[in-house]
């Protein structure tokens, strides 16, 4: 098939076969990749080798939890607003997660630790199902996206150190196209063309809008 108008739409699937399909594409995610398959926002390779200058040669490990939730009406995504006063990325939405630590076993217990501090997300309706490619980011970290289905009936305590929200925006509105708005930025003298996802009267946008549209892409079957 070519064109974007002929690629497969994952959300023409039910919910039960949706799921399926997801956990399928996730098992073909390498793990460790090198880093020239790591994601920076919506970059093609070429572009992404030539962007590599502008980050740090080693780059902190983190990792952050895309949490499915599994609603009668389909699957949303869990989200947070960052606490206004961070350092880092202040108020912009996000995924819960942090640092790989040394006493984290993978990213799969740094994803679900982080997850649980920050938003009080019990790990024990979490069911991991996959990991994401790695992004870089220009605050200097490798972010690994886990992904983990979310069974009803959590109850959230957040930190208000770290996180002032947290809430649920529909996988559909998310995945679709008329959500994608396409923005321009510059890095010196080369220009990236990123993507906004404005949805829910909410704009998700950076590390975290490259990493819903990675997903995106992976369940289409394009490059991820």
């Amino acid at each position: 098939m070519t064109g974007a108008a002929s690629r497969f739409d994952p959300l023409l699937l039910d919910d039960l076969a949706l799921r399926e399909h997801i956990r399928a594409r996730l098992a073909t995610v390498p793990r460790d990749a090198a880093i020239e398959d790591w994601r920076i926002g919506g970059a093609s390779s070429e572009r992404r080798a030539a962007l590599r200058r502008f980050f740090p040669p080693d780059p902190v490990h983190a990792a952050v939890l895309v949490p499915l939730v599994e609603r009668p009406a389909g699957l949303t995504v869990l989200l947070t607003q960052r606490a206004g006063h961070l350092k880092n990325h202040a108020g912009q939405i996000s995924f819960p997660g942090g640092r790989v630590e040394p006493g984290d076993r993978d990213v799969e217990h740094a994803a679900l630790r982080e997850s649980e501090e920050e938003i009080g997300l019990d790990r024990r309706f979490v069911s991991i199902i996959g990991l994401l490619p790695d992004h870089l980011i220009v605050s200097g970290f490798r972010i690994t996206p886990v992904v983990g289905f979310v069974a009803p009936g959590f109850e959230l305590a957040l930190d208000p150190t770290e996180v002032d929200e947290a809430f649920e925006v529909p996988l559909a509105s998310i995945f679709d196209p008329r959500n994608h708005v396409k923005r321009i930025r510059r890095f010196e003298d080369l220009e990236i063309e990123l993507t906004d996802l404005p949805c829910e009267g909410r704009n998700i946008w950076g590390a975290t809008a490259g990493m819903l549209l990675t997903f995106y892409r992976l369940l289409r079957g394009e490059d991820a």
